[in-house]
């Protein structure tokens, strides 16, 4: 066996135990290079977007949630309007941003259980391009009438609709949108021959629909409210299981006869898909810290809204449900993907 002069081993025993310390050393390094960034990043701003005109409920929603949830997580907080296409247009914009959780939108319930079932260019499957991230708000739609039109019960405007075929027509905030199915569901179910106008937004539907160019609509709880405020319109039904709190002398449309238009529809957060566990848990958290204050439940409550969060776990869900649920009236209505 060749024996090792002295010098050599001590070289090696040293230059082993180098490598080690400078292994060892380098060890915090390595750590704290793995470690992610801290959400969201000092001064950059999130954006919500939202695929409605300014000016309508969802849009005065987005803006005050906006406003405290940069309180909350000390970073600007813009809400990004992106009408047009029944939504289609923001969902596509969110699925192809970075999952980063900078970029989110704040989205009616059609987005995901609606759209995808009757608009055929619909390219997104939200349960596969979108990330949930937390319930917004609660609110039933309401059938409202334009005041030239002599009816104040479901009834009546049933038979005022019958006495006049063909020269009715009622606005949507969109083809698709739980607006859209809501008048063709009450349509089928009350035998009534009806056109249908969408519009790109609730805002873009309230200008036309308090001229009188369409006659009745059914519209998001806040925006009923207010253009109720205005003398023009009347509200005569809600579109929702059961009476709202907030408005709870307009019975329900099931109560006046037209069974089937008893949806409840809600709002939520979703984010592109992929986006990291820890970053969603951020933004969950955020709001519902924020849909949790007194002062977004008191703004929500005046449009006839209960603001509520969730779970992303609670919101997927809510995703899908709603989605079998519309699925079934779609058939039944026998719609066809336009």
């Amino acid at each position: 066996m060749k024996a090792w002069p002295h010098s050599f081993i001590g070289r090696r025993r040293v230059a082993a135990w180098l490598g080690f310390a400078l292994g060892a050393a380098a060890l915090p390094c390595a750590a704290l290079a793995a470690e992610p960034a801290p959400f969201p990043e000092k001064g950059r701003s999130i954006r919500i977007v939202l695929g409605l005109a300014a000016g309508g409920a969802s849009d005065a929603q987005a803006r005050f949630v906006a406003n405290k949830l940069g309180e909350v997580l000390q970073t600007p907080i813009i809400v990004e309007n992106r009408p047009g296409a029944s939504f289609i247009l923001a969902t596509e914009e969110v699925i192809r941003a970075a999952p980063d959780g900078y970029t989110m939108m704040y989205a009616p319930s059609s987005v995901v259980a609606q759209n995808p079932q009757t608009l055929a260019q619909v390219r997104y499957d939200p349960f596969k391009d979108l990330t949930p991230i937390s319930l917004g708000a609660r609110g039933p739609l309401v059938l409202t009438v334009h005041a030239s039109v002599p009816a104040r019960t479901v009834q009546e405007l049933v038979a005022y609709i019958k006495a006049n075929p063909g020269k009715m027509s009622y606005a949507s905030f969109g083809t698709g949108t739980s607006s859209h199915i809501y008048g063709e569901a009450f349509a089928k179910q009350a035998g009534l021959d009806v056109v249908h106008v969408p519009y790109k937004g609730g805002a873009d539907a309230a200008k036309d629909f308090l001229a009188g160019r369409v006659q009745y609509y059914f519209d998001a709880a806040p925006n009923a409210i207010q253009n109720t405020a205005t003398g023009k319109v009347r509200m005569l039904a809600v579109a929702a299981p059961k009476r709202s709190a907030m408005l709870p002398d307009v019975p329900t449309m099931t109560e006046q006869g037209v069974a089937g238009v008893d949806m409840a529809s809600w709002l939520g957060f979703y984010g592109p898909a992929r986006m990291p566990a820890p970053v969603v848990a951020r933004l969950n958290g955020a709001l519902a810290q924020v849909l949790a204050m007194p002062a977004t439940r008191d703004f929500f409550r005046q449009g006839a809204y209960e603001a509520e969060s969730s779970s992303p776990a609670q919101l997927a869900e809510l995703t899908r449900a709603t989605y079998e649920q519309w699925g079934d009236i779609i058939r039944k209505l026998g719609l066809a993907k336009q």
